[in-house]
């Protein structure tokens, strides 16, 4: 969305009065209004009632991160975020919205990754409103927008990724959350920036295969792992059955020959990376025999 599309607003700061002292004028302007006619002024009673009523439709209050934007006539004037019982002229409008953090997890998302593979995916957003002339001039329903923009940037993100198993050292959804979060949020923020939104965190909360390939993939998984701790098992037993005959060797303790060297590493290797105990077998014979 470019700002050639609609007129841009920016806040900007508007002079309004504090409310105590014009609280004060409006309590002595309806006495002296209630109290006219028994004085013998009742011509004075109702303008200064009027008066008192004129006044009293101009208070309203700014709580703590909140700010008041004040038009005329539909003319947007400025913003008031001084908090406590504030005062504008009658005719002033006044639109109050919240500055405060807001929290949203959007709802888990089916998009295909990088590979096309089916996914599930959702994400938490923490967010405030950095500009309230924005926020309420140029969307018409920033809330809703927001939640819009949130959607389309996590489909968008979950897009440039693989789930898992990237080639050349990608960043991937599952091992390389942080960097996802950063890229979820960066473009988010492009995507909020019209409506004066500051996007302070994103982080994803849920990430999952769909139903329809969860099977498969945790079979492939679980393969994959077997097939890792296969290749440490073997590794260190290879290294064990080479510190054995070097040891052996050295100490003299016996002679092996090429061929009961080979038997040795045989039955070492089938204990060490066996799946299930080893059953000793009592030779009485030869090897030859």
């Amino acid at each position: 969305m470019s700002d050639q599309q609609i007129n841009s607003t920016r806040e900007r700061a508007v002079a309004s009065g504090s409310g105590g002292l014009l609280l004060l004028v409006f309590v002595a302007l309806l006495a002296i209004g209630i109290a006219a006619p028994f004085l013998g002024a009742r011509l004075l009673a109702i303008p200064l009632i009027l008066a008192a009523l004129c006044i009293l439709m101009g208070f309203y209050t700014v709580q703590p991160n909140q700010s008041v934007a004040l038009t005329v006539f539909g003319n947007y004037k400025g913003s008031d975020r001084n908090t406590g019982l504030r005062w504008v002229p009658f005719w002033y409008g006044r639109k109050k919205v919240s500055l405060r953090v807001r929290n949203v997890t959007s709802e888990a998302l089916k998009v295909n990754d990088q590979r096309g593979n089916p996914i599930e995916i959702a994400a938490n957003i923490v967010w405030h409103i950095s500009d309230s002339a924005q926020a309420l001039f140029d969307v018409d329903d920033y809330a809703a927008f927001v939640n819009i923009q949130i959607e389309t940037a996590l489909r968008e993100t979950a897009r440039q990724y693989a789930y898992d198993h990237a080639e050349d050292g990608q960043p991937t959804l599952r091992e390389d959350a942080e960097i996802v979060s950063q890229r979820l949020k960066a473009d988010l923020q492009t995507r909020v920036a019209v409506a004066g939104v500051s996007v302070d965190e994103a982080h994803l909360m849920h990430l999952a295969y769909a139903p329809e390939i969860a099977g498969a993939m945790l079979k492939r998984q679980q393969a994959e792992a077997i097939i890792a701790a296969r290749q440490k098992i073997v590794a260190g037993a290879v290294g064990m059955v080479e510190l054995a005959l070097d040891q052996l060797s050295a100490r003299g303790v016996v002679k092996l020959d090429e061929e009961r060297k080979a038997a040795m590493v045989s039955n070492l290797l089938v204990v060490l990376c066996a799946d299930r105990e080893a059953q000793p077998v009592v030779n009485t014979g030869t090897l030859y025999g």
